[in-house]
């Protein structure tokens, strides 16, 4: 029965829940109640509202959709959802919104639905509730919102001016000037800052004005909120009183929004202990009463946050003593005490004690504390009649804090001693009549202490042969130098400073009898400068203790300002540096002339190397030079220019090498260049001046060289020209030059009238004469078509033309024997009449040659020069070509170069007079001994043409 009334309960339970479940789907809850409000200074909105009490009743879990909009904006500016489960309180909602523009700056109206989780159905939306804005509201003035606050360095505001209704902004605007966002409608304008900084100032400026020109401004302060106290530390300097310190933390936050530093014990904050006080550090104080052990926090704060810092310490193991008053002194020569007074602040101290020596260098002395309230120190090992500066502080001898601070310092000069160390002497000796005159001088050396001071030197000098009575003599501590004259004998020089307490030991110099004549047969090397000053070295020689080398750091100077520097057995070389000394130069009136020593460029020095031993010094080597040598001052001066069309001789006078040159003379330099061009002459370097112009440079490296000659110039060209001295420091700019003009080459001139003008006169001379030299060069060879010499009656065979003898007249019959010639008589043709007429010929030493394939010819070898008779036709043509026939054979002979044609005479002898005929077999024989002689083989004007 049990079981059946407990399964009846959960059906029941079932049931109830199945119908809830089924009634909150299908039903909605509406929201019944709505109000908004505003928190003006967190500028957030605060939305309160409820649903039905059945919702509550049944503790739903609901969603919410909240919407948020401004009047001026038609679309929603924000949309959430809110999830809240119910109870049984009824409890009304809350929701709240931060808004990114003063509320006051337009009205705000929000609106709500609801549901059931469990649902997919919303209720409908609320009625809009609205929060109204300023800018419904009549004012007399423009407004600026929000109102002035401080703002944190990195965030965005947006501020606004609402203006009276009716009424538009005109003007809205920051300073200083930065870049903002701008929206304005008629009444309301708003101003975006975005990324607040505070490199423009911490003070932000803010107005507006309307077209009725009413004016408001507002002040913004942009800083930081404050950081955690640095180097915060609690102490006591007298076992009373504890005195917190830290640094402040900058926050760019002044006046009433300065950060607020509160001390107070960790146990209970909200009592201070103290009131802080910040200048160059923050502190704060309070008696500490008969508690030990202390447990404080410090909280700093301003609008932008808040932090702390907390400490917990023994007051005895912060001890910070004060500085001791009233410290005094007594001292020896060599040591000092120091004295002074302190109350007891009931914990032991112990004593540190600083002596700050004249070099910079500082020692520390500790001492342990002693009952009485008196104290002192004594500090040993001191240089007598030295400055010091002292000074004392303390600390707890156990659980040591801190130093106390140092007391005053007090300067303490300690007693005179009697000097220590030799003072370093030297000299110039100068002979004159009867003996020499001896310059002394001395300086202090870093070995040398006065340990007082100086008041005076004491020279003495004895002369060494004889051993009469030294001579001695006084100088103020003022001088540093003095002359005294010696005979020609050895003598011992000494001089001693001395001070109020006794002398320093004696510096000794020996100086020889006989005048020292080497001097002037050394010859001077050259030295060269370095960075760091003048390298000099010389020989060493084993017999010397010690070196000296002296110079003049200002050689023009009178008297010399001598300089001198030793050096130990084992060196052979020294740089001279700039600055080596100062010197004080007292001269014979007295005066002082103070000069340090600083070598200059472009100054010639001498130095003088001395070899030393038991204090007698013998000069060794002679130097010159320069710490840097310079360009000459002056140019050589060109008093001399020979030119020719292709070279200039230059000569100039001799240089001037004194010693206030500026550097050695190493030789010259020659620069020359055509006005016009480029100079690329044969022998020399191209050169560049600042304005890129081109020279030629030429090098003469001996300085005794006092005349230069440049060749290869060309004829009738203008050149500028300079001659440049140099030294191992250069040589000075161009500035000025010399102009010369070559002259005209008269053999090119006759070579041109050679090779133009005789040409011209030969080929003048052959036009003129055109015809004569044609004529006796390349004669004219007549056309063979031209000539009568085809002109006969015909003989044909085969069709072929045949001359015939009787039709042709030969320019040249020649004849092979004297017989024959006396047979056969010469016959010449007048051209104006076909008669002959009988002419004797001259013999051309030719013949008629009868040619023949097949028969040999058989000319027997005369025994004796022969005879030939010619006969010349001058109307003769030239060979004619004929093809081996019955009337004609052709055959070519080569006289020379020249062809000749030969044929065979026919048997027409008609040309000879009938008394002269023979039979024919003396004809035939007479044809074998006949020879043909081209007219070609005619001399003319003593050649052959």
């Amino acid at each position: 029965m049990m079981n059946h009334f407990m399964i009846l309960a959960v059906l029941l339970h079932l049931r109830t829940c199945y119908t809830a479940y089924s009634q909150q789907e299908s039903s909605v809850f509406p929201v019944t109640y709505l109000n908004i409000s505003k928190d003006s200074d967190l500028q957030q909105l605060l939305v309160e509202w409820d649903v039905v009490k059945s919702a509550h009743d049944a503790e739903l879990a609901m969603s919410f959709e909240i919407q948020v909009r401004r009047t001026d904006e038609a679309a929603t500016v924000w949309t959430e959802f809110h999830n809240v489960t119910l109870d049984k309180l009824e409890k009304p909602l809350h929701w709240t919104w931060d808004s990114d523009i003063p509320l006051e700056c337009m009205s705000h109206a929000v609106r709500i639905r609801s549901k059931a989780e469990a649902s997919k159905i919303w209720s409908q939306w609320s009625l809009w509730e609205t929060l109204p804005g300023l800018d419904t509201s009549n004012r007399s003035g423009p407004l600026i919102f929000p109102k002035e606050k401080v703002l944190a360095e990195g965030s965005d505001i947006t501020l606004c001016c609402i203006g009276r209704k009716g009424q538009t902004i005109k003007e809205f605007s920051v300073y200083p000037a930065i870049d903002v966002f701008k929206h304005t409608n008629s009444q309301v304008s708003l101003l975006t800052v975005e990324n607040l900084s505070h490199d423009k100032g911490s003070d932000i400026y803010v107005y507006c004005y309307d077209e009725d020109k009413q004016f408001h401004h507002a002040d913004f302060f942009v800083g930081r909120p404050p950081d955690t106290p640095k180097d915060f530390s609690c102490q006591t300097r007298d076992m009373k009183r504890v005195t917190c310190t830290w640094t402040e933390g900058e926050t760019y936050l002044y006046g009433k929004n300065s950060p607020r530093y509160t001390l107070s014990k960790t146990s209970s904050q909200k009592m201070s202990l103290c009131e802080a006080s910040c200048s160059k550090q923050c502190s704060c104080s309070w008696d500490i009463g008969q508690q030990r052990i202390w447990n404080v926090t410090l909280t700093v704060e301003n609008l932008l946050g808040k932090k702390t810092a907390t400490d917990v310490f023994d007051v005895k193991h912060r001890i910070y003593p004060t500085a001791p008053l009233q410290v005094w002194e007594d001292s020896t020569d060599t040591e000092i005490t120091l004295h002074w007074n302190y109350e007891k602040i009931g914990v032991e101290l112990f004593w540190q004690t600083e002596v700050l020596q004249p070099d910079g260098k500082v020692e520390l002395h500790n001492s342990s504390d002693v009952e009485s309230r008196h104290k002192r120190v004594t500090v040993r090992g001191l240089q007598p009649y030295t400055a010091y500066t002292a000074r004392v502080r303390c600390g707890a001898a156990k659980h040591f804090w801190r130093w106390s601070e140092w007391s005053p310092p007090l300067p303490i000069r300690t007693k005179e001693g009697t000097p220590s160390g030799k003072l370093d002497m030297w000299r110039e000796i100068t002979p004159v009549l009867g003996g020499q005159n001896v310059t002394l001088f001395w300086k202090k050396t870093p070995s040398f202490q006065a340990n007082g001071k100086i008041i005076s030197y004491e020279v003495t000098w004895e002369k060494l042969e004889d051993g009469s009575k030294p001579e001695s003599f006084s100088f103020s501590s003022v001088y540093n130098s003095t002359r005294i004259f010696i005979d020609n004998h050895s003598y011992k020089i000494s001089i001693m400073a001395k001070n109020n307490v006794n002398f320093s030991l004696p510096s000794v110099l020996i100086i020889s009898g006989a005048p020292d004549n080497s001097t002037e047969e050394l010859k001077e090397g050259l030295v060269n400068g370095t960075d760091d000053g003048i390298l000099i070295s010389w020989e060493p020689r084993s017999i010397y203790d010690s070196y000296i080398i002296d110079w003049c750091n200002f050689p023009r100077l009178q008297p010399c300002d001598l300089q001198w520097k030793r050096f130990g057995p084992n060196t052979s070389s020294a740089v001279i540096s700039s600055g080596e000394s100062q010197t004080t130069i007292i001269s014979d009136s007295a005066a002082v002339l103070q000069a340090v020593a600083a070598f200059v460029p472009g100054v010639r020095y001498k130095f003088r190397i001395y070899g030393s031993v038991a204090n007698k010094a013998s000069i060794l080597e002679k130097k010159i030079g320069y710490l840097r040598e310079l360009p000459p001052r002056l140019d050589p001066v060109v008093r001399k220019v020979d030119l020719t069309y292709h070279s200039v001789t230059l000569s100039w006078d001799s240089y001037l090498t004194d010693e206030s040159e500026p550097g050695f003379l190493r030789g010259y330099h020659v620069y020359v260049s055509p006005i016009q061009g480029n100079c690329n002459l044969k022998g020399s370097k191209k050169h560049l001046l600042p304005d890129d112009s081109e020279l030629c440079k030429y090098t003469i490296e001996n300085p005794e060289e006092k005349r230069y000659t440049v060749e290869h110039l060309m004829p009738n060209t203008k050149y500028k020209i300079v001659v440049k001295a140099f030294t191992g420091g250069g040589e000075t700019p161009i500035v000025n030059f010399r102009y010369i003009d070559t002259p005209y080459n008269s053999n090119m001139l006759y070579f041109v009238f050679l090779l133009v003008i005789v040409p011209t006169l030969v080929a003048a001379v052959c036009h003129w004469k055109m015809k004569w030299v044609k004529e006796c060069c390349c004669p004219v060879i007549p056309s063979p078509n031209k000539s009568k010499v085809l002109s006969f009656k015909e003989c044909k065979i085969d069709s072929e033309k045949v001359l015939k003898i009787n039709d042709c007249i030969p320019d040249v019959l020649a004849m092979d024997s004297n017989d024959e010639t006396q047979k056969l008589h010469p016959v010449t043709w007048s051209p104006l009449s076909s008669t002959p007429t009988e002419e004797k010929i001259d013999v051309h030493n030719s013949s008629w040659i009868y040619p023949s394939e097949n028969v040999a010819r058989d000319f027997p070898p005369p025994s004796m020069p022969e005879t030939h008779t010619c006969f010349e036709n001058f109307a003769y043509s030239s060979p004619l070509e004929a093809e081996s026939d019955p009337c004609q054979i052709p055959e070519t002979l080569e006289a020379g170069k020249t062809a000749v044609m030969l044929y065979q005479p026919q048997c027409y002898l008609d040309i000879f007079h009938e008394d002269a005929a023979s039979t024919t077999r003396e004809t035939g024989d007479r044809k074998k001994s006949l020879r043909y002689i081209s007219q070609t083989d005619v001399h003319c004007m003593g050649g052959r043409l």
